[in-house]
Formats: structure tokens, sequence, C-alpha cells
């Protein structure tokens, strides 16, 4: 799969080349390739798992339900999306068919690793200072197997691959919760995570001008 990937291609030759990939079966399903969206050289990328139905028809990442999620989260906590880099592990729609709907089925572990360079392309190109995974399938994939997102969300960590990293729930999660207080407290956490990120780019920040 790694012929597909120009090797020093910037992220719009990168986009356009995605729309080909045939490297796992999921381009048979979804309706296109829905590639990362945002700044490119962003301080924050936000990787999430997959693209959902709304993604996949608009061919955009994170403009759906949990879009919204998404963005009032980082609003609540000071982080302008726009200035954001976002994407996915995967980047085709993986569902199954419920009556007339498309519901959401999750990758496996072949379809991540077929996609994986795409992402791990993404980070070299943007260079963010931090990535931040959204749910433990972004989290497994690029912390470990083994992590746990209820465990250990909303810590930036040093990262051997590259820059620095942390995790926090995916916004879908809240959307799922079992009632509007389970919701309520689901956000609250949701938002002081992205508030300890916002914490640890202004520090950063500082960091960086003192040493200037």
């Amino acid at each position: 799969m790694a012929f597909l990937i120009p090797s020093e291609a910037k992220l719009d030759v990168l986009r356009e080349t995605a729309r080909g990939c045939t490297a796992c079966d999921l381009y048979l399903r979804g309706t296109q390739t829905v590639f990362g969206e945002g700044r490119d050289r962003a301080r924050v990328m936000l990787v999430g798992e997959q693209p959902g139905n709304d993604e996949d028809l608009a061919g955009q990442p994170f403009v759906g339900p949990a879009g919204r999620i998404l963005n009032q989260g980082l609003a609540d906590a000071g982080i302008d999306r726009g200035e954001a880099y976002v994407t996915n592990v995967v980047k085709h729609f993986k569902w199954e068919a419920r009556g007339k709907r498309r519901i959401h089925a999750k990758p496996n572990a072949a379809e991540v690793k077929a996609c994986m360079p795409w992402l791990e392309a993404e980070i070299r190109v943007v260079r963010p200072e931090v990535v931040v995974c959204l749910g433990a399938t972004a989290a497994q994939a690029l912390i470990s197997k083994t992590f746990r997102v209820t465990q250990d969300h909303g810590r930036v960590m040093p990262w051997a691959a590259g820059p620095a990293i942390m995790a926090t729930v995916h916004p879908s999660s809240i959307l799922r919760a079992s009632d509007e207080e389970a919701r309520r407290m689901a956000m609250l956490g949701f938002t002081e995570d992205l508030r300890n990120l916002a914490d640890w780019l202004a520090d950063s920040s500082r960091n960086s001008e003192t040493r200037s």
C-alpha cells in the first residue's frame, strides 16, 4: 500500500491520491474516501476512529452529530477547531444495514493497519505538537493495544513515534450515554480533558517564548 503514497507529498496531493485507495475492502462499501481536513501546520491533530454516515456522504470528517459534540467541547475549552487538523484512523465508512439505515460497524485490525500509512503521512506533513486520540480505536492504534481511555484520558504524554499524544473519549460515546444526566457528566469529562489540552498548549507556547 505504501507505493500509493508519494513520500514528499503535501496534503492536497495526499488527499487526491487517497481517493483511489483500495488497500482494504472498505472502499467497496463507503461512498468515498474521507480524508483529514484542517491547517497544514496545525498545533493539534484530532484523530477519531472512522467517518460516520454523515461524513461518508459529505466527504468531510466530523460534520455529523459527533462533530457537533466535538465542536462544543473544543469551544468550551477555548480551542479553535479551525486551528486544528481533524482526521480518522480509517478513511472509509464501515457500516451494517439496519432497515434503510446504515449503522456504524467497528473496523477490524486489518482495516486499521491498511489505513495507517495515510495517518502516518498526515502526521508527517502536518507536524502537530500534539496528537489527540478520540476514542479507543485511535488510542490503541497509536499508543498501545492495551491502552484504556477510561483510565488514562486527558493526560498529555510523550510519544516515541513523534509529537506528544493524549487520549479522550470519542464524541459519539457521549451521544450514546444512557440518559440526560449521563450525557451531561460525559460532556463535562470530555470538556475537562480538552481544557487540559488547552493548558498544555498554553504552557508549550510560554516555554517556546522563553527559549527564544
